[in-house]
């Protein structure tokens, strides 16, 4: 009994967490970082931004900075998370930069993805197996073998 308890305890806590082991870490123009001469609006063509990932601007701080709505990062080093949906602007107001291209838009859907052509989510999939062998084991548990 304590074997199905434990078991079951398990599946609780994986569907619980599911959501967060599929959230990406992006690090803005990936290697190449958040500075001058990158094509931002290319990176993020065919990224599916959803609410509960990051991005990371890489840069040597005092060259660059980000600016989000009405706070300024500085750091080098900058994580945001993508806490909210929608269109969210990102850029550098050092010197002529912006003008220059160092701008990102990108649009955040929310926590459950976009639709995926067979129609579902990956996370509403790990969901519905989640709740299946959650519902078995819970049967197999009252009903016993």
């Amino acid at each position: 009994m304590a074997l199905r308890s434990a078991f079951l305890i398990t599946m609780i806590i994986a569907l619980a967490v599911a959501p967060a082991a599929f959230a990406t870490d992006y690090t803005v123009g990936d290697d190449s970082g958040w500075k001058l001469g990158v094509n931002y609006t290319e990176w993020a063509e065919g990224k599916n931004f959803r609410v509960g990932d990051t991005i990371m601007f890489m840069y040597k701080s005092g060259a660059h900075n980000v600016r989000l709505n009405y706070l300024v990062a500085t750091t080098g080093n900058d994580v945001i998370p993508l806490a909210t949906p929608g269109k969210k602007w990102y850029i550098c107001t050092v010197g002529e930069h912006c003008s220059k291209g160092m701008k990102l838009v990108i649009t955040v859907s929310g926590a459950e993805g976009s639709v995926t052509s067979a129609g579902t989510t990956a996370v509403s999939a790990l969901r519905s197996c989640v709740s299946i062998l959650t519902t078995m084991v819970a049967y197999k548990m009252v009903v016993g073998n």
